[in-house]
């Protein structure tokens, strides 16, 4: 995306708002702790004044252990202000931070299901995990930049106006033209980091493949090739990182420059309206000091712009992911407990971006408590059943109805607690055996976690595990092997109270022993619920009630297995063909 298609920085600031205002006692306080250290800004040109006019002209003006005495008090209340202005702002920045992932996740979680297969997982925790906290502390920085400089120099300005107005007014010519020699430099900054952030995400998504993929890479012998395009991703990070932190550099040379020129000027004009009125060296040295640290503060705030643009940038890459569009889900109603009768009526689905549909006007109907396998070449729209059963997409055309309701009168709440799914694609969490699963559940019942295991022919092994059910199995398993990661997976649809299980391809990596364990189990609960295998083992899908038949998005057959090897139809066909394995 181009840096106009995006929203203004300006824009992106505003919706941070409500992200800081419930902590804003913090930043208040905070203000409150860095107005009482810019106090005592004039007081140190104020001392140096007094020292030099009353200290070497009058013997007795004042005692010489008050000097260091009040310096170093001076110092101590600045250095107590400072740290707790400091403390209360990262304070504030912490809990906004916090609340700006949260919300990040509520949305990853409330998203649209076509976002899953456009943002990369590594983009995803990036944009949740290390995009807030960067850009509130780039933020956060300016912020304590603006408090711990911009008051002390108005306190200083402030002194500088009661000894001499009229240079004081001189000053601030120099800072309209510093003002725009900094707005030229800020929008090569804005620009450069747009380009640098871009960059950035697409670092993290080729590391995340690399993750990811590490098997596949190793058997293609790979390696090479994968590292050269990281080292591509890198060296791009790499090349737009340097031009952003050249352009944040140009700053402060130039605000040098242009405060030397002016502070040359002032400086020389001071000496010599001191000259023509008489002033005293203590009266000079107060104004040039106060001048020189309201300089000093100018020269960091000139370099604010930078983190605030640089925050920006990264905080509305949050914010695309915030406007990502929650799922659609118009129904209202709960169904309660569902019996598990379902039926497709002429239901037509074509994926965005595809070229030929998925589903052709697929009707199929499922009564309650039978067990039903869907069979048929690669691409015949099984997956894409389930995936319209559970609510992930509404069909293009046709009606998708369970126990005689169309399912978007349901709220997908409802409809989706109605299905215990193992897909194909394994997913478990890092945590414990027995978290994955009572998946979700705060107490779960030990008892029918043991009885899903031993269903799902895991129990044995779970015995020998260290902790036994407490076992952490690692980042989606990765401590178990694949037929271990399916029978976890089975075990936690088994465990779920569901009306309808579903089995995509659930046991293609289980032995004979341990499958035929998980098919006992199946077996168990023919007539008690809604069934629905896909599967490309014959010793699957032989003792189903129906097995119907998927060809080119449409059912072509449907019956027994017996019924349909009789036939000689495309059931037959698959059989002979070993496409259905044995």
């Amino acid at each position: 995306m181009t840096e106009s298609a995006r929203e203004p920085l300006k824009t992106t600031a505003q919706r941070l708002l409500p992200f800081v205002r419930p902590h804003l006692r913090g930043f208040w306080a905070a203000v409150g702790a860095y107005v009482l250290a810019a106090l005592t800004e004039p007081l140190i040109p104020q001392l140096l004044k007094v020292v030099l006019d009353d200290g070497f002209s009058k013997q007795d003006a004042f005692p010489i252990w008050m000097v260091p005495v009040v310096l170093i008090g001076l110092f101590l209340l600045r250095g107590l202000f400072g740290f707790a202005g400091q403390y209360l702002l990262h304070w504030t920045i912490g809990r906004t931070v916090q609340s700006l992932r949260v919300a990040l996740m509520d949305a990853l979680l409330r998203a649209d299901a076509r976002l899953y297969t456009s943002l990369p997982g590594g983009t995803a925790v990036t944009k949740v995990v290390s995009d807030p906290l960067q850009a509130v502390h780039l933020l956060g920085t300016a912020a304590v930049t603006v408090l711990r400089d911009g008051l002390p120099a108005l306190a200083s300005l402030g002194y500088l106006l009661y000894l001499n107005w009229k240079l004081t007014l001189l000053t601030m010519t120099i800072l309209p033209v510093m003002a725009l020699v900094l707005k030229l430099v800020n929008r090569r900054v804005r620009q450069a980091g747009t380009r640098a952030y871009d960059a950035q995400m697409q670092l993290s998504s080729v590391t995340d493949d690399l993750a990811r993929a590490w098997k596949l890479i190793r058997s293609f012998g790979a390696q090479g090739f994968e590292r050269e395009r990281f080292a591509a991703a890198a060296q791009s990070v790499r090349q737009h990182a340097l031009k952003q932190t050249a352009a944040n550099a140009l700053s402060q040379p130039l605000s040098q420059m242009v405060a030397s020129v002016g502070i040359s000027a002032i400086v020389s004009m001071a000496l010599l309206q001191g000259r023509q009125s008489g002033a005293t060296p203590g009266e000079f040295v107060a104004f040039i000091g106060a001048l020189m640290l309201l300089m000093s503060r100018a020269r960091h705030l000139a370099e604010v712009a930078q983190p605030i643009t640089n925050g920006l940038i990264v905080a509305r890459g949050c914010m695309e992911l915030l406007d990502t569009p929650p799922e659609a889900d118009a129904g209202r109603e709960d169904i309660g407990r569902a019996r598990g009768e379902i039926e497709l009526q002429d239901v037509r689905l074509q994926y965005p971006g595809s070229s030929q549909p998925a589903l052709q006007g697929l009707s199929l109907r499922i009564p309650a408590g039978q067990t039903v396998a869907l069979v048929g070449p690669s691409g015949a729209g099984k997956s894409s059943v389930i995936h319209l059963l559970q609510g992930f997409a509404p069909p293009d055309a046709g009606t998708i109805c369970l126990d005689g309701r169309d399912v978007a009168e349901l709220s997908r709440t409802s409809l989706r607690r109605q299905f215990a799914v193992v897909s194909q694609d394994i997913v478990l969490f890092d945590d414990t055996v027995q978290a994955n699963v009572a998946y979700a559940q705060v107490q779960p019942d030990v008892a029918r976690v043991e009885q899903a295991l031993r269903d799902a022919a895991l129990w044995d092994f779970v015995q020998t595990l260290p902790d036994g059910l407490r076992t952490r199995i690692g980042a989606n398993g990765s401590t178990l092997s694949g037929g271990q990661r399916q029978r976890l997976a089975i075990a936690r649809a088994l465990y779920r109270d569901a009306p309808v299980w579903v089995f995509d391809e659930a046991t293609s990596a289980l032995d004979t022993e341990s499958e035929r364990a998980v098919q006992e189990a199946l077996a168990a609960q023919q007539g008690r619920r809604t069934l629905i295998l896909i599967a490309h083992r014959l010793s699957t899908v032989r003792g189903a009630d129906c097995i119907q038949v998927l060809q080119a998005g449409r059912v072509v057959e449907h019956g027994s297995h017996a019924e349909l090897m009789a036939r000689g139809g495309v059931y037959a066909g698959l059989v002979q063909m070993n496409e259905l394995e044995a």
